[in-house]
Parts: C-alpha cells; structure tokens; sequence
C-alpha cells in the first residue's frame, strides 16, 4: 500500500538514509512497494503520518509485548527524564534489573547489560570462546543472532572471519551430531534459538533441544540460548524454564527493555565472572545499563510479573491462527501456520516448515500480495514472510475479529 504522502516522505528518506531506513525489513523491500511511515501508537494500534489506523502484530519487532505507549513504562520514563537520562555511572537500578531478570531465568547468575541483541550475543559468544579456550561456534541456518561479522555473508566481511562460524539445520540434531564430530578439537559453543523466530516461527521438534544439551554435555561445549524473541515471551522467564534445559549463557532483548534499546547476557557465575572489570574479557559500553532503558524495563517486567498477560494472550492468538487456517480452507488457500504462545507466522505453502530449507519454499509473491491487501484493511504485520509476528498483552477480541474479517476479505479477493 503506498499513499502520495508516503511516496514523497520515503523520496526524501532514501536521499539522507540507505535504502531511506536504518534496518533494512522496514524498507518494505520483502513485500514490495512504499513503507507506510507511522507517528504513533497506543496499546494495539499504530497510526501512520496519512492519518490511518492498524491493528499492529509486528510491535516494534516484538519489543511491546505490553502494547504501544504502555502507561507503566511512559510513567517510568517521564520520572527518570527529569532525573537524568544517562548518568555514566553505576546506579542502583542496574543491580535491581539484573537481580529481577536472575529471578525469573533460574540459568541466569550474573547478568551483563547491553545495548542490543546483537551486542549480547556478540559477549556470549566471546565468553563461550574464553571459557573453553577454543574456537568454533554452531549456530543454525536461517537463524539470525545479530550483524556481527562471523555471523553474516555478506561484502565487506573476510572469509577469514567466519572461518570458525559453522552450519548445521534446526531440527535436525544428526546433522548437528555430525558436525561436532568433525570439529569436537575446537568446539567452543553452540547458539540457538529454542523457538527459531527469524526464519518466521519454526518450533523445535520434541527432541532436538534436549539433545542438544546432551551432546553439549557430552563434548564440553557452551550451550547459548538466544532468548532475544523468546525471553519473558510466553512466561515470566525463559522459554528455556518451559523445555526444563539449562544453557550456559542466555542472551535477552526486546522485551526486557520495555520499547528502549536494550540487551543482556546472562549465565553461571564462573562463566561471567571473566568479563572485565573482574576478568579479562573485555566488554564496555558508553549507554550499557543506561538509566532510560533499565527504567523502561524495570516498568515492563514488574508489569508482567504483577498482571501475567500469558494465558490470554496464548487464547488470542490460538483463536487467531486456527481462525486463519479455517478461512484459508475455505478459500482453498494453501497455507501452513506455526504459532505457540503469543507468537506466530504464516507460510504461504502446502507443506510443513520445520527449518529453513522449507521456509524457503512458501510462496514469496503470494505473501506480497496477501500483505498488501491487509495494509488496505487497517492490518500490519511484519512486513516479510521470513519474520514472526506478535500479540500483545492489549489486543483484545475485537481485534482478533477484525484481522480474521480482513483476512477472509483478502482471500476472496486473491
């Protein structure tokens, strides 16, 4: 969907900025077409420049689990603005933060606070390499763990650095097994996302997690929990307390920081204890543990301990994904959805996606145009078939019956 407004701003954008955006999916070059630039948002909803409500399920990619302009969190904020925004000192809120986040993730001893995902991951990863003293890293096909180099195929990164950067599919724990094998010298940890949210929501099949642990028990490897998507998702804690599994290290974002950049990584104390200052690990950060962002996500933890939104927001979505498939069978609409908790995606394809090789085969084009017929209809979702999307502790019913009503109208009309 574009506007002439829209079309006019993104002109300018593209002027001043790459691609006219600061991360890429915002561009809309997954879907096609013009961004629609938004001003505001409240609870649920997100309001574009040309006036126009939506539903949102994308929220701010997962970060408002509490909804737009939450006022636990804008209360918080206001208060510490006038206080101090970033002190550059160490402060009381940051041992209360870490201390709230070790209570809910029994995994968690110690915590480092960051700036983002990215930069938690990039910690845990030389932590795990510090501790084993060795060298090489799975992670899984289709995952996304941030943009550091050793992570990423792409110009301007050296072959050389993502020597030690090896590939194995999710789900499939004997490829994994294989791998280790030819590497179990120089294994120095393993990182995962115990529900795979940046291929879209692809669910870990009933024994790759606890098998994963097992032989990372068996070859003394670091298992890293990227808990970014899934930290404090679908309980007050780590999707992890749900499988029963320890990792080593855990990496957090999104929601812990209530709508403001944030990271963490955590794990045992005899792990942690080797970054700097108390070890020779060396990690610093100007805004690390700043006091906007602890505030913001001090706020949102204590209002999901206090209010625990999970069970309806489970309800919610569940109504809304088996509503899908319903009208997707009607439609005669081939489509397959994978959803748990207050997360979901849909696959435009007649077979299941279980790991990236069959995410790759849904229909690209089809989602373009399903995408744009929902932007017509007041509905956003992440705008890419390869994202999750997300509801919110303020959706309500009626929302969940809009997005079915402007789905079926989609439909009919494809």
């Amino acid at each position: 969907m574009a506007t002439g407004l829209n079309e006019k701003i993104f002109k300018e954008a593209v002027c001043y900025l790459p691609g006219g955006v600061n991360s890429p999916v915002r561009s809309f070059k997954s879907v096609g077409g013009t961004p629609v630039f938004m001003k505001s948002g409240r609870g649920s909803k997100i309001y574009s420049l040309d006036n126009r409500e939506f539903i949102d399920y994308c929220l701010g990619w997962g970060a408002l689990i509490l909804g737009h302009s939450h006022p636990a969190i804008t209360k918080e904020l206001k208060n510490q603005a006038e206080k101090g925004t970033s002190l550059g000192t160490a402060t009381k809120q940051e041992t209360e933060f870490a201390k709230l986040i070790a209570g809910a993730v029994p995994s968690i001893e110690q915590v480092r606070l960051t700036n983002s995902g990215t930069e938690a991951v990039m910690v845990a990863v030389r932590l795990a390499r510090a501790f084993s003293g060795k060298r090489k890293i799975i992670r899984f096909a289709g995952s996304y763990h941030g943009h550091a180099d050793y992570f990423l195929d792409c110009p301007g990164v050296p072959g050389e650095f993502k020597k030690h950067t090896l590939t194995c599919h999710y789900n499939n724990i004997e490829n994994t097994a294989e791998m280790i094998e030819k590497n179990k010298g120089d294994m120095a940890g393993i990182i995962v996302e115990p529900v795979a949210g940046n291929t879209g929501v692809i669910l870990p099949e009933k024994r790759f997690l606890p098998e994963l642990k097992n032989l990372c028990l068996k070859y003394g490897i670091i298992l890293i929990f990227d808990e970014v998507i899934t930290g404090f998702r679908f309980r007050f804690g780590g999707f992890q307390d749900i499988t029963g599994i320890k990792p080593d290290i855990t990496c957090l974002g999104k929601i812990i920081g209530g709508g403001l950049p944030v990271g963490a990584c955590g794990g045992k104390k005899e792990i942690m204890r080797m970054l700097s200052p108390s070890g020779d690990v060396f990690h610093a950060g100007t805004f690390a543990g700043n006091s906007m962002s602890v505030s913001a996500g001090m706020a949102a933890l204590k209002t999901l301990e206090k209010t625990l939104p999970y069970k309806k927001m489970t309800e919610l979505t569940k109504e809304l994904c088996e509503g899908i498939k319903s009208l997707a069978k009607e439609s005669g609409i081939k489509l397959k959805i994978n959803y748990i908790g207050p997360l979901f995606s849909i696959f435009l394809t007649g077979e299941d996606v279980k790991d990236w090789t069959s995410a790759k085969k849904q229909d690209t084009e089809d989602f373009k145009r399903f995408y744009h017929g929902l932007l017509k209809e007041g509905i956003y979702f992440s705008p890419s078939c390869f994202e999750a999307n997300f509801v919110s502790s303020a959706h309500t019913k009626n929302d969940i019956n809009k997005t079915l009503q402007a789905i079926k109208k989609v439909f009919k009309n494809s």
